[in-house]
């Protein structure tokens, strides 16, 4: 059976509860030991799926299709261990499991309430696969005193008092603020948020402060008074120049011992960190710099596109440069020349997104990138972008557009070479979906295979023809386009199993132009960069020599 460590944030948000978790993970694995990590979200959206990206960030999307939080990214990122539906749940799916059953009758008449009910659905959550791994890693969205996490706190507070005393663990994450007038680091914002857990039975066994500087002795000795914990357990979390060095700096600081030392296991099997100290040297020792511009709609928010972020990164590190990114609007190349932003870069990616505003700019980066030579990856909407750039420039098709852009305009007044997909194979059975379906978690999500092209650049990049990966859109590339497009240059080089869903394309006669329909930055980590983006960062490097 599993051990399970709940983690939970106090004081303010932001604090990285994700990112201490998925550190946690990595260290517990470097022991030897199994794990899986689950995020537990407050809000009463079903899932992120329809949010906007200014709201919440990027959506991350699992290979069983499941739309979740982009924590869920972090953990698979630092332990390598894929995510599946099972690893989020949000308090708009807990009360819609609940009303479902209640509609059926499962509940045989009786009132249905949160305590039993909603906190039963959310224990029966955190119990999904207990006995597979050696710990469960469950962080618990929000801040300790907000009044929609309360019914986690009851559920994981009842969750532990029915396991065996010393299976389960509590870790909570806080804030020491530096007053400079004063020349303090402030422990009494931790000291509330810990009154605030204890009040709604709950104590922390360790205690993650994050802070500027270095907790001095005496108010390490203070936090583990008045917050009861010991002070070894007491774990300065610094800020520092690069999230990959969380695991080895929270290693020096003992979390994970302190963690083993709570569950009483002794002798405990020494870390191997081989694998997190190549990764900080790749980060620190590099041989020059990249530039690559991110031509997005969201770049207000980096988050909306941080796994794009994080595995360019990774890209740089499997070539030993440092992956400069330039945040650029797409609508400013709706009024402007694109030449004096881009001319100046290393390689150009156009992400995904929803909606027609900053299109027509993705397509003039998209046309950049092509005439001049630059390295080009276009990602979903970027791919249909490139497409649609190529067809108006290259195959004479100046009316081409999309069906997403042209709701309610006559179909003879453009040429839709991107259109609604209303039917897929998804492994033996047949999917169909019509434009009046509801948003949420209806578009052609998870992992899918494709058939890559002999010879192709991807084929190279890949290594192999037969690839999976994940998944997230609505419109499709026509494969009826594909004769017309490839007699003037933009090769399909990616096609799914039964050869009707475009998913890759790159341009002939061009150094590295490649756009593909799912989302490659999903399944890159720090110790295995994808081989596209380490591909693409490669091509990246050697346009840098040639400026």
């Amino acid at each position: 059976m599993a051990r399970f460590i709940f983690i939970t944030g106090g004081v303010v948000s932001s604090l990285g509860k994700g990112l201490a978790s998925a550190a946690l993970g990595a260290l517990l694995q470097a022991r030897g030991y199994t794990v899986r990590l689950r995020k537990l979200d407050p809000y009463l959206n079903v899932d992120p799926g329809t949010m906007s990206p200014f709201e919440h960030g990027e959506v991350f999307v699992t290979d069983d299709g499941a739309e979740t939080d982009l924590d869920l990214g972090h953990y698979e990122r630092f332990t390598g261990v894929a995510a599946r539906s099972t690893d989020s749940i949000s308090s708009g799916r807990v009360y819609s499991n609940v009303l479902e059953k209640e509609r059926r009758g499962d509940y045989l008449g009786k009132t249905i309430q949160v305590i039993p009910h909603v906190t039963n659905e959310i224990k029966d959550f955190i119990r999904i696969g207990e006995d597979e791994v050696d710990f469960m890693l469950c962080e618990i969205g929000g801040t300790v005193g907000d009044i929609e996490g309360l019914p986690f706190f009851e559920a994981i507070r009842q969750f532990a008092q029915e396991k065996e005393r010393g299976q389960c663990l509590f870790m909570h994450l806080t804030l020491l603020p530096f007053i400079k007038a004063s020349g303090e680091l402030k422990t009494k914002p931790t000291q509330h948020s810990v009154k605030e857990l204890r009040s709604i039975g709950l104590a922390p066994d360790i205690l993650v402060c994050r802070s500027e500087s270095p907790i001095p002795t005496k108010e390490r000795e203070k936090l583990a008074l008045f917050c009861n914990v010991r002070p070894d357990a007491v774990i300065a979390a610094q800020d520092l120049k690069s999230i990959y060095e969380a695991p080895l700096a929270y290693h020096r600081e003992g979390m994970d011992q302190a963690v083993l030392d709570a569950f009483g296991i002794s002798p405990a099997p020494k870390p191997n960190l081989d694998r997190w100290e190549d990764v900080v040297d790749r980060i620190h020792n590099t041989d020059g710099e990249v530039r690559v511009a991110i031509v997005g709609k969201y770049t207000q928010l980096e988050d909306a596109y941080k796994s794009i972020a994080e595995a360019l990164t990774h890209g740089g590190m499997a070539n030993r440069v440092k992956v400069r990114i330039e945040w650029i609007d797409a609508e400013v190349f709706e009024n402007e020349d694109a030449a004096p932003h881009l001319e100046r870069l290393n390689a150009i990616l156009v992400p995904g997104g929803f909606g027609e505003r900053g299109t027509e700019g993705k397509i003039k980066a998209a046309q950049f990138a092509r005439e001049r030579k630059i390295p080009y990856l276009g990602i979903c909407l970027g791919m249909q972008m490139a497409v649609i750039e190529a067809a108006r420039n290259m195959a004479d098709m100046g009316d081409a557009a999309s069906e997403e852009f042209s709701e309610g305009v006559d179909p003879r007044n453009f040429t839709p070479v991107v259109y609604h997909l209303k039917e897929w194979v998804q492994g033996n059975a047949k999917v169909t979906r019509t434009k009046s379906d509801d948003k949420g978690g209806t578009m052609r999500l998870g992992a899918y295979d494709a058939v890559l092209t002999e010879g192709s650049r991807v084929a190279q990049a890949y290594g192999g023809i037969a690839i999976e990966e994940r998944h997230r859109h609505r419109y499709e590339v026509d494969i009826k386009y594909r004769e017309q497009l490839e007699k003037n240059g933009l090769l399909f080089s990616g096609l799914s199993p039964d050869g009707r869903l475009p998913e890759i394309v790159e341009a002939k006669d061009h150094p590295w132009y490649i756009g593909v329909q799912f989302h490659p930055e999903l399944k890159s980590k720090p110790f295995a960069p994808h081989p596209l983006f380490a591909d693409f960062v490669r091509a990246a490097k050697e346009q840098s020599r040639l400026v």
